[in-house]
């Protein structure tokens, strides 16, 4: 039924309440950046062994993809803007503590705790733009600015994170998260509204603990077995982590008011654009880590430098992140997104020349038109899976995205890289020279660092064979699976067109939840909820 309703326009406090809180989700990029750099610093300064350093890097993505959907309820529940403040509160103290980290422990420990902040305050912000910005021009623009925010932080985390390291400390990195989080507590009141969704009844935190029993195991054993192989425990963890998640899926069947709606999973404007961003973390993830790889191994570049290699992309990216949020109100959806995949793909074909010609150059533009064509995506399908939720369960809406994308990175990592490295295993095998010492070629067919490693003690010339073997083998699986990735987001791509060719342009279409203006969640008066 049409209707009449007309959503507000958003007006200068929303702006720079949206401005706020992309300061808040440039340094949550940021970090991630900075440990990156930090971590060989780090494991000197702390006496780090190697699964201490494991530990350190992976522990905040265990707990921010564990407790997604979690905070996303919550915040539903409790206020998003509260919980954006307590998450903010907890990453400031959280970023000191691992800056002054006396140990490894105490160091997982605030990461851990930067986790659960992280995860937060990526779900009220989200859910805070589908509420603030309820006209879908502007909800389209808003999404877009949030995109380049983590794109911009990205550049940050490489540029700030490389100075601060360079002339101080390890912890100096972080410090700049705490000016960020006393930023957000500082302006946050003053312009991001006190509002929440119906959601009202007490937390289920048995939906919450299930969802994190699903999630956390499935994510560490992928993980595991990324780096060790599909052994028992890891196998066995997946598992456990299927049968955690059959039981949520159960239990949202049976309340009234679930956790999760699982009706937002009918609707193909949720689903599709969910779907093919699982895709693409998954396929792309591996991708990415193989061309890092190759910036260091084969092309010879330290890890600034090959961090700085993926900063064209990243800005670029970022600035076609606003430009994707006009174009959405002129162009369907399914037609931005599939142009923007088009540019993927053809950045991954860029890849794949650049590995035949070595050319660091190719592979830069590759990576910048790859950056450059996922915006769409990112912004238009984040705009369309928020907007097809109710206001009061956006908070939840807007976690599923987030946990795709992690749980995606994760798999790809461990199936895709797995493949990549069973690619350069068969490459190697028999194709080094018999005057090659059999303990030499065995190492140096496992991966190309060891190669690196076990041909620095060999003669000049037989080591300079290794290497030459080990790299053109690396190429090889390198540009088998961005072949592959390439051919199955082609497939993605026609999945889009034909699911979400009936959508139109964001801002012409009726409100998301079709709903009348008496049943619209209005922003509260601050006299009259209890936040």
């Amino acid at each position: 039924m049409t209707s009449n309703y007309a959503p507000p326009v958003a007006r200068m406090r929303e702006w720079i309440g949206l401005g706020v809180m992309c300061i808040a989700t440039l340094f949550i990029a940021a970090d991630s950046f900075v440990l990156m750099l930090a971590l060989p610093h780090i494991a000197a300064g702390l006496n780090a062994d190697g699964i201490d350093q494991l530990w350190i890097a992976d522990i905040y993505g265990f707990v921010l993809g564990s407790l997604l959907i979690t905070m996303g309820g919550l915040g539903d529940r409790v206020g998003r803007r509260r919980l954006l403040l307590v998450g903010a509160a907890c990453f400031g103290i959280a970023s000191l503590v691992s800056a002054y980290a006396g140990s490894p422990a105490a160091l997982i420990a605030a990461r851990a705790l930067l986790g659960l902040a992280s995860a937060a305050m990526v779900t009220s912000i989200l859910g805070l733009i589908r509420t603030m910005f309820q006209q879908p021009k502007q909800m389209g623009v808003a999404f877009g600015m949030w995109a380049s925010s983590y794109t911009i932080g990205a550049v940050v985390g490489l540029m700030v994170g490389g100075v601060l390291l360079a002339d101080y400390w390890w912890g100096s990195a972080f410090l700049i998260n705490v000016v960020a989080a006393l930023i957000v507590l500082a302006l946050g009141p003053l312009t991001l509204p006190k509002q929440r969704g119906e959601s009202t009844g007490k937390p289920d935190w048995i939906s919450s603990l299930l969802s994190l029993a699903a999630i956390l195991p499935a994510v560490w054993g992928v993980k595991e077995a990324s780096r060790d192989g599909w052994q028992l425990l890891p196998i066995a963890a997946i598992l456990l982590g299927v049968l955690f998640g059959v039981a949520f899926i159960r239990r949202q069947r049976s309340l009234a008011t679930p956790l999760l709606d699982l009706s937002l999973f009918r609707n193909p404007k949720f689903t599709t654009p969910l779907l093919a961003l699982f895709v693409q973390a998954l396929l792309t993830g591996a991708v990415l880590l193989f061309v890092m790889l190759d910036f260091q191994l084969v092309e010879g570049l330290t890890p600034l430098q090959a961090g700085l290699a993926l900063a064209p992309g990243l800005v670029l990216s970022s600035l076609c992140a606003p430009v994707v949020g006009a174009l959405a109100r002129r162009i369907r959806p399914a037609y931005l997104i599939a142009g923007g995949e088009t540019l993927v793909i053809t950045g991954l074909v860029l890849v794949i020349l650049a590995g035949s010609f070595s050319s660091p150059v190719m592979f830069i533009t590759g990576f910048a038109l790859w950056s450059a064509g996922g915006s769409p995506l990112l912004a238009v399908g984040m705009t369309l899976m928020v907007g097809s939720a109710p206001p009061e369960k956006a908070g939840v809406a807007s976690s599923m995205p987030q946990v795709s994308a992690e749980l995606g990175n994760s798999i790809g990592v461990a199936v895709i890289g797995s493949v990549g490295v069973a690619l350069y295993n068969a490459r190697m095998t028999d194709s080094l020279p018999p005057q090659v010492p059999s303990d030499v070629a065995a190492a140096a067919s496992q991966s190309i660092a060891n190669a690196a490693q076990s041909a620095a003690g060999l003669p000049p010339d037989l080591a300079q064979i290794v290497l030459d073997h080990a790299r053109s083998a690396f190429t090889g699986s390198l540009q088998l699976i961005t072949g592959f990735t390439a051919l199955v987001l082609v497939g993605v791509l026609t999945m889009i067109v034909v699911k979400l060719r009936q959508v139109r342009p964001l801002g012409s279409e009726e409100p998301p939840d079709g709903r009348q203006p008496s049943q619209k969640v209005a922003v509260a008066d601050e006299n009259t909820v209890n936040q």
